[in-house]
């Protein structure tokens, strides 16, 4: 069994050592993968975003699965792709992966279905968007249409603040074509969960609840960035409130999908937030989140590669997903500098003790040694009985 996984970051690299405890894999291909993960896999120099080159890669080799990981590739419509060829793939086709593809998309969605989120309203020309911002309160949330590597969020404090992110993101183009319609939503308070879950566009298994740290720098000091860190369980996510979100967001999105025509087959990620009212729905992602998956998979105790296929043929009631009651902690280890600035080409030395509790992301191979070539560099994952005996420390004292 050969199986290709598109992407080359830490959750890839999470995702990949997962499989490899699948012994049916004979092979495990990571396109572009990272010079950290070529212990654990074939890397092949073919970026995400490269369709064609994926397809023709994996129909010369025989590839009889693929993972398709990152956002962009799923919401080009790499899935079709590789499904047009015969290849059976894990991860939404282009009709579903819209819900992350367009916010505009899965906020209409959500209030057609009566789904609880933020009140907001959508704009195509910043005129319009400056002038509803005039009476519009504050704090305030400006979200780019489109993807943006996951900076597409604004959080404005203050008025000006607020139209000063509409400019940048309408006029100046900040995030490109991303930006040429804005949603402006309502600034919602409480603690923030992650839940990622499996769905065959029938059943709908969530994970492991996470919350992650967004600010780099210690006491939220830093910018905000892709994630600096990552834990798991979410210690506000508690049985009732999953019980909730599981009837009033879980299924009712499963099954808007299904009857717009766009049904979802994969990984479906519910970024919530626990508010005064009740969970709502923050943003949804169609596809694992980086760093969750760097703490969520070490605690899956069920094959994963039998959980995807099962996903892909539609039968994942009949699979029985159990997760650690163990606790994981994950520290992101970034270049000095992130997520602004920053130098490449340090040397990284990973000793041979801690390999299988590190993922790698923003690094390569240059002539025989692994390198920094990116803003987040490992993931440091802990696994312990529970959060308090979750000891990163030494990492820590490493890092600084």
């Amino acid at each position: 069994m050969k199986v290709l996984v598109v992407g080359g970051g830490g959750r890839e690299h999470a995702i990949v050592k997962k499989l490899k405890e699948n012994k049916a894999i004979d092979a495990i291909y990571a396109l572009s993968g990272n010079g950290g993960m070529a212990s654990d896999c074939i890397c092949v120099p073919i970026g995400a975003k490269e369709l064609d080159k994926i397809t023709e890669f994996a129909v010369a080799e025989g590839v009889d699965y693929a993972v398709v990981a990152p956002d962009d590739p799923l919401v080009m419509g790499l899935v079709d792709k590789l499904e047009n060829k015969g290849i059976k793939c894990f991860g939404p086709k282009k009709s579903a992966a819209i819900i992350e593809g367009s916010k505009v998309f899965s906020k209409n969605l959500m209030k057609k279905y009566g789904i609880p989120t933020a009140e907001y309203a959508v704009f195509d020309s910043a005129k319009e968007a400056l002038l509803y911002l005039e009476t519009a309160p504050v704090p305030t949330v400006i979200k780019a249409d489109g993807l943006a590597l996951g900076k597409g969020v604004i959080i404005a404090q203050t008025r000006d603040e607020a139209k000063n992110a509409v400019l940048e993101i309408m006029e100046n183009k900040k995030f490109g074509a991303s930006g040429n319609s804005i949603v402006i939503e309502e600034f919602l308070e409480g603690p923030e969960v992650s839940v990622l879950s499996f769905t065959d566009g029938k059943t709908v298994v969530p994970m492991v609840s996470s919350m992650d740290h967004k600010r780099a720098k210690d006491g939220d000091l830093g910018l905000n960035t892709g994630g600096m860190g990552t834990i798991a369980p979410n210690p506000y996510y508690t049985e009732e409130i999953a019980k909730e979100c599981m009837e009033k967001i879980f299924l009712p999105t499963i099954e808007a999908m299904n009857n717009e025509g766009r049904t979802f087959k994969g990984c479906l990620y519910f970024g919530l937030m626990l508010t005064k009212d009740g969970p709502k729905v923050i943003e949804y992602n169609c596809r694992f989140g980086d760093p969750e998956t760097q703490v969520v998979l070490p605690l899956l105790k069920t094959d994963l590669f039998s959980i995807m296929k099962a996903v892909t043929e539609e039968r994942l009631s009949e699979i029985e997903i159990e997760f650690s009651k163990k606790s994981a902690c994950c520290v992101i280890m970034a270049s000095k500098g992130y997520p602004e600035h920053y130098e490449k080409g340090f040397e990284i030395t990973i000793p041979e003790s801690e390999k299988s509790s590190v993922y790698v992301a923003g690094a390569e191979l240059l002539q025989g040694k692994l390198v920094t070539a990116g803003g987040r560099v490992l993931g440091v994952t802990a696994v312990e009985d529970s959060m308090e005996n979750v000891n990163l420390q030494g990492n820590r004292e490493k890092r600084d």
